[in-house]
């Protein structure tokens, strides 16, 4: 492939990341040898000079993106070459454009199309009158057009010859590449989304209500809003209008760049008039269409990565969340008809027992219930009760706290988690292998014990997608959210290191280097020869060759194995330095493993070698003083205030413990215990500017939150993190009425946070010109209460 005339890939991406170019280069070459970024971040770092893995991520997304772009680039040159038209100074800008937008900007003249008016106004002769009216606009058009005038060729009368000069001007002015290039960043930074509501969808479409009569600068539009109208318009509700700025009297200031560029101006001329007609008709036909689909895609294509980004953030957190640890643990799946389903897991994840309860109506069996839990507990040492945020949680959770008040001597601990893609894992082919003799509704009470023991180990078997922690994303790009995903999770799993003699496929799958088939036989060899003693037992593994076993080794954990440096992240590749080491202290491996006092005597640098840099010794050493340390927090749990069961328990001003279970770009979802997330808009997060609510909270973070207002007939709950903020006045609602969303296990997981851009709801915050106010219109009219918004302004 030819060299682009803007420098080579690596160069470009050096320079966009502030890095060297030869770093750029080391991490490309390990990316196409078959190395993943975990084990590139962890264990080339003399050869990258210290990429981190977030700086991998970036070099990799962009490696992709102007491969792509050279092969277009490639594709578009040979195309225009066949035409026999291409120049060298037409060539140079092909080789010079440095985005897709530019190159096809540049194209578009050479595209192959279908025959369009100015092509069949060409053949018939005349494009000598527009180039002369265009070059002389002295000349009166119907005079000079009367010339052209030929029946034989379609020509019927002057004015048709005028028509079709005007259609090759027309041609020409909306295919110039860099007048096509200032007027789209003119549009974006004066432009602005106009958003109205259809004729008669006012009821259907109430949850799009903020956006009924709405608009707001491209360049001020959040995330959340762009996706919310999208979907607003593709349910016929909202009729979206790309305008190019605020409408204004007299010619728009677009046809006169147009104008400019083609040295079109009014002297009193003859043809001044029709050449500025012309203009008109080429913006308005022509320029204004191409634009308003390009901005239209820059609009969804800048909404769509930041959802993904939130998603991926979210995601990272939750999969990171403390682990329970090896404790026995007793699932429930909360439910009313269909039961409460119990499975009890040892402290190895392994199912021990499983039942069905019915403690609620309409069975009403209480005592019955508790009964049964108790003697599961007692029987199995269960030291911890995981119970599942769906339908029926709360009052589940009552049932594990009068267990627990009975019996003390159980010593147990309740805990709530998320039960978010557990229905998704029960039915899956994977859990029909893992579980193949268990009934469907009792796996997931299994997943919900399991993930309160290792939420990574749990979640991994899931679909990222439907784990349920983005914005919107049923209307994002497939690929490019699984893509996020998928590195998401391979990095976390990598970073936290897998165990694999107790691993199941699919986190062994997760695994740098690992494929399905691959983590497949892992276990099958497990399974036949019993636990692995040593990562080197792990060559005779079918298919698991030196570059995957270079990739893995350093990842995963073998426990009380042949070699203790098998337990922790040192790669087996640099287990000599570590003997040097042992040699150094005079000490065998085992006593040197943990050892502080005697670790941190000895010198980083004179263990370096031509193999192991200085960053590599340094590594080592600190993961000797802590062999296999988990990054993840430690582990916590929050208590639901007692007496608050549901949504109309709450009262303003009521502060409680919840667990944050979303965060988007507007604020975060808190679980109070109500069957029913509460939300904190970024304006009641702290007493400073948040630019971005991460820098506040994180799924899964306990917190305590005052109660701003309740709205029981659209569910909605304003919640606040400054404790000192005044809650609005007490307004009882009746508690019936619609309601824009469910209670929990009403909605698959993923559709359950639906709030003003939430993760998969249509309707959303609104916004006036001015400045967009809270999202939730209950947290809008408490705001207004407390001062922080003028009604007539937006948000102070």
């Amino acid at each position: 492939m030819t060299t682009p005339l803007v420098g080579s890939i690596e160069g470009r991406i050096a320079e966009e990341l502030g890095v060297r170019e030869r770093q750029v280069r080391a991490a490309v070459e390990l990316l196409d040898g078959g190395s993943t970024v975990p084990f590139i971040a962890r264990y080339r770092k003399e050869a990258t000079e210290m990429l981190d893995d977030a700086q991998l991520r970036t070099l990799e997304e962009r490696l992709r993106y102007l491969r792509e772009l050279e092969e277009r680039r490639a594709a578009i040159l040979e195309s225009v070459r066949e035409q026999d038209k291409l120049t060298p100074g037409l060539e140079a800008q092909i080789r010079g454009a440095e985005t897709k937008a530019r190159l096809e900007d540049i194209y578009l003249p050479f595209k192959p199309k279908r025959r369009t008016k100015a092509q069949i106004a060409r053949e018939a002769g005349l494009e000598p009158l527009a180039q002369g009216l265009l070059g002389d606009p002295s000349v009166e058009p119907l005079a000079a057009a009367a010339a052209f005038v030929d029946a034989d060729k379609g020509v019927a009368d002057p004015q048709a010859a005028l028509d079709g000069a005007r259609a090759i001007l027309t041609e020409r002015f909306s295919e110039d590449a860099d007048l096509i290039g200032e007027l789209r960043e003119r549009m974006w930074v004066r432009g602005r989304l106009v958003a109205k509501v259809r004729e008669g969808k006012e009821e259907a479409g109430a949850k799009f209500s903020d956006y009924f009569d709405f608009a707001e600068p491209f360049t001020a539009l959040p995330s959340h809003r762009i996706l919310a109208m999208l979907r607003g318009e593709k349910e016929d509700v909202l009729d979206l209008v790309l305008e190019p700025e605020e409408p204004t009297e007299g010619p728009s200031s677009y046809e006169g760049m147009v104008a400019h560029r083609f040295g079109i101006t009014d002297r009193g001329r003859p043809g001044d008039k029709w050449l500025q007609d012309t203009v008109r008709w080429a913006w308005r036909t022509r320029l204004l269409v191409h634009l308003g689909l390009d901005l239209r895609l820059r609009l969804r294509t800048a909404a769509e990565d930041e959802a993904v980004n939130v998603f991926a953030a979210n995601l990272r957190d939750l999969l990171l969340a403390a682990p329970a640890g090896t404790r026995a643990t007793l699932g429930l799946d909360p439910g009313f008809r269909t039961g409460v389903k119990v499975a009890v897991v040892d402290a190895t994840g392994k199912v021990v027992a499983t039942d069905v309860i019915y403690p609620h109506v309409p069975a009403n069996k209480w005592d019955e219930a508790i009964a049964k839990l108790a003697r599961l507990a007692k029987e199995h040492a269960v030291e911890l009760v995981s119970i599942g945020n769906g339908t029926a949680s709360r009052e589940t959770d009552k049932l594990a706290g009068e267990l627990i008040a009975k019996h003390p001597e159980l010593n147990l601990t309740k805990v709530m988690v998320s039960e978010a893609g557990a229905s998704v894992y029960s039915a899956s082919a994977f859990a029909s292998q893992e579980l193949p003799d268990m009934d469907v509704s009792l796996r997931g009470a299994v997943s919900i014990a399991r993930r309160l023991q290792d939420p990574l180990a749990e979640l991994v078997k899931i679909d990222p997608k439907s784990i349920g922690v983005g914005q919107y994303q049923h209307d994002l790009s497939e690929v490019k959210l699984s893509r996020s995903l998928d590195a998401v999770v391979e990095d976390c799993v990598n970073g936290v290191g897998v165990d694999v003699n107790t691993a199941s496929a699919p986190l062994l799958a997760r695994v740098s280097g690992i494929s399905s088939g691959l983590a497949e036989n892992i276990v099958a060899h497990r399974d036949a020869n019993g636990p692995f003693k040593s990562r080197a037992q792990l060559k005779g593994v079918a298919r698991l060759g030196p570059k995957a076993y270079e990739q893995c080794a350093g990842f995963l954990r073998i426990r009380e194995g042949d070699d203790p440096l098998d337990a922790s992240s040192v790669h087996p590749e640099a287990y000599p330095v570590v003997r040097r080491m042992v040699k150094t202290a005079g000490q065998e491996v085992a006593s040197l493993v943990g050892n502080t006092g005697v670790l941190r005597s000895l010198k980083p640098q004179d263990f370096v070698d031509e193999t192991f840099g200085l960053p590599t010794v340094t590594d080592i050493l600190k993961e000797l003083e802590k062999p296999g340390r988990d990054p993840r927090p430690a582990f916590k749990t929050a208590t639901f205030k007692e007496g608050v069961e549901k949504i109309g328990d709450l009262s303003s001003g009521m502060i409680l413990e919840g667990v944050v279970t979303n965060v988007a770009a507007f604020g975060a979802f808190v679980d109070v215990g109500v069957h029913q997330d509460g939300l904190v808009h970024v304006s009641a997060m702290s007493k400073t500017f948040v630019k971005d609510p991460r820098d506040v909270v994180k799924p899964g973070d306990i917190v305590k939150v005052k109660v701003l207002d309740i709205d029981i007939p659209r569910k909605r709950i304003s919640l606040t993190l400054r404790l000192d903020d005044e809650a609005a006045p007490q307004e009882r609602q009746p508690a019936s009425g619609g309601g824009e969303r469910r209670q929990r296990g009403g909605r698959p997981p993923q559709q359950r946070q639906n709030r003003g851009g939430g993760s998969s709801g249509g309707g959303g915050g609104g916004a006036s010109r001015q400045a967009p106010p809270p999202s939730n219109s209950a947290m809008a009219d408490a705001l207004r209460k407390a001062g922080l918004v003028d009604p007539k302004k937006g948000r102070r």
